[in-house]
């Protein structure tokens, strides 16, 4: 056995110790990583690749909706720019074998119905030279794709539904069809999106992104390409393109997008007589997990690193501690044997009065430790209830927000008669249904827009926006049935050339809820007015509706965080307070602000940028 001194038994233990047990720590981390987080985020792409089939199929169900509510198609043209159709036409039955569309041919039977089909380029001419020229897309080389010879994409992939028109003895004689043309519909991907993971981004590349493919060819699309631009042209990689369309599965898994990788999720898309068109995709960018990893396994490594040079501080001193009363010993039995009589040791004891010191320090050590030990654990349960609280309101969020979208589709498709027929209890228990579905939704944005707040990952991007096409125009139509149900009359001044400077999808969350509060207090029958002003280099937004003018107190109070007025308005509807609290934060980070004026016969909220 190899001797060594005290000091050195004691710094090689205490090393040993903290190498030994930072090597465990930074191996679990390392698999908490891979196997919880990851394997979490990739089961929740595939969620957002069911709610993202179940908006993309439902574009059918609007476009037959549409239908539905018209009996008059005297004015095709009208009919199609008020539905936002890409085009429509009628079929005489004299021609419906000549017709290049199987949906046309089959509602000569007698049933209206819809798909998704590829319209050749022969028949685009016949459409229109706007759509062949919007179709036509350069087919670009992108690694690891299949090898292919196609330089230019001239077909296009439409949203279609057609319906019999006119029924002479049991014959249908026309057909009336109409559809939307996907290719570079980028709004439908960006809507789909935001659905599923809203509008975030890592190091100026999209988090979320959502893909339809024409064949292995993206036509429509938010992922980036190494420019920064829609990578429409760009083909899918052949791995994926085999697993789905040669071999008609789902992949879910990464994949490499373009140019990064991504946690993905795949599906084919097929027509009617279920041959495979194209693909649909949703994914998460890869590239923050990883990071997340390396900066954990890096944090890891600096506490190792750390308690190391805390180790061999602490060795040495106590090594130093014990090493002296050992050494006065000896020196004091080497006098002893060489016959220095005189020399004593002092109280007579060497082995008690070390025994005494050891006790000593140990003592005082042990209470040190105790008490430094406490503090640690009370700061680390604070720092964790903190971080399990934000981590579960977002993570619970995120999770509710693909399932309620995906719910709510179908508790309306149930509830407007698209399943089937229903009676009028079951509409009217199916209404509550539906209302208390789109009370969780807008409970699960505010809880999920306050989880980003409270983690500072409130990012704004400014742009300049068209205040009406961009903002609100879709805020409007998420109100207007309400609105209707209610009569209330709506009167937006704003210019369709009114410009702001601001984070679209931010400035969207808060005319949500400036909006959704008009409705929702506002009297029945009543008015609700939506108007723009510039004033002092500063564009005032006003968002008025008739009711009860609130009182300076009740003002005062409405912006605080899970605060509601007291009074009969409130009791009749529901809510979380969260809504104008992010509307103020979101106001504060735009470096603006909101304040309430009350009026004569109601309320204005004015948000200032």
């Amino acid at each position: 056995m190899k001797v060594r001194t005290l000091r050195t038994r004691i710094i090689v233990a205490f090393f040993s110790v903290i190498a030994v047990v930072g090597l465990f720590t930074a191996l679990l981390g390392y698999h908490v990583i891979n196997k919880d987080i990851i394997d979490r985020t990739q089961a929740e792409v595939r969620r957002g690749l069911e709610a993202a089939h179940a908006y993309f199929y439902g574009e059918i169900f609007l476009i037959e909706q549409a239908f539905n509510l018209v009996d008059d198609y005297s004015d095709p043209e009208g009919f199609k720019q008020k539905v936002g159709l890409d085009y429509i036409r009628i079929v005489e039955r004299k021609d419906r074998e000549s017709n290049p569309s199987e949906i046309v041919r089959r509602a000569f039977f007698g049933i209206g119905l819809g798909g998704i089909r590829i319209i050749k380029e022969e028949e685009l001419e016949l459409l229109g030279p706007k759509l062949k020229e919007r179709v036509q897309t350069p087919i670009l080389d992108t690694p690891r794709a299949r090898p292919s010879d196609k330089k230019i994409l001239l077909d296009a992939m439409a949203i279609e539904f057609a319906k019999p028109l006119e029924i002479r003895d049991g014959k249908v004689e026309k057909v009336i069809y109409a559809g939307k043309i996907i290719n570079r519909h980028y709004t439908l991907v960006d809507r789909m999106r935001d659905l599923v993971f809203e509008n975030q981004s890592y190091n100026n590349r999209p988090t979320g992104t959502v893909t339809i493919f024409q064949d292995d060819v993206r036509i429509t699309t938010n992922v980036l390409d190494t420019s920064s631009n829609r990578a429409v042209g760009t083909r899918v990689s052949s791995e994926v393109y085999n697993a789905v369309v040669k071999h008609r599965q789902m992949w879910v898994d990464r994949a490499f997008v373009v140019a990064e990788w991504y946690l993905t999720a795949y599906e084919p898309i097929m027509d009617i007589d279920g041959k495979i068109i194209g693909m649909l995709y949703v994914g998460l960018l890869e590239q923050p997990f990883l990071d997340m990893r390396w900066n954990i396994l890096l944090a890891f490594i600096g506490v190792l690193v750390l308690a190391g040079f805390l180790a061999g501080g602490l060795s040495l001193l106590l090594s130093a501690s014990i090493y002296r009363p050992v050494i006065n010993l000896t020196q004091g039995t080497v006098r002893i044997s060489q016959g220095a009589l005189h020399h004593r040791i002092k109280n007579d004891s060497s082995v008690k009065e070390l025994n005494r010191m050891a006790r000593a320090f140990n003592r005082m050590a042990e209470k040190l430790d105790e008490r430094q030990k406490s503090l640690e654990v009370s700061n680390q349960k604070l720092e964790g209830l903190n971080k399990s609280y934000l981590d579960l309101v977002s993570f619970v969020s995120h999770e509710l927000k693909g399932i309620l979208a995906s719910t709510i589709l179908n508790a309306y498709s149930v509830r407007d008669g698209f399943l089937g027929m229903i009676n009028f209890k079951q509409r009217k228990a199916l209404d509550s249904v539906a209302r208390n579905l789109d009370y969780l939704e807008a409970t699960v944005k505010n809880f999920l827009n306050l989880s980003r707040l409270e983690k500072g990952e409130l990012a704004v991007t400014r742009q300049e926006i068209r205040l009406r096409d961009d903002v609100l125009n879709d805020v409007i139509d998420s109100f207007s049935k309400i609105m209707n149900e209610k009569n209330m009359r709506l009167e937006n001044s704003v210019s369709g050339d009114a410009r702001i400077n601001a984070d679209r999808d931010l400035l969207q969350i808060v005319l949500n809820n400036l909006v959704g509060n008009a409705v929702k207090y506002g009297l029945p029958e009543g008015i609700i007015r939506i108007d723009i002003q510039e004033r002092e280099g500063r564009q005032e937004i006003e968002v008025y509706n008739e009711g009860r003018p609130l009182t300076g107190a009740e003002t005062r109070k409405l912006f605080e965080k899970f605060t509601r007025l007291e009074c009969p308005e409130t009791r009749r509807e529901k809510g979380t307070g969260l809504g104008l609290y992010i509307v103020r934060r979101i106001m504060e980070a735009h470096s603006g602000e909101i304040r309430i004026e009350p009026r004569e016969q109601g309320n204005s909220f004015i948000i200032t940028i």
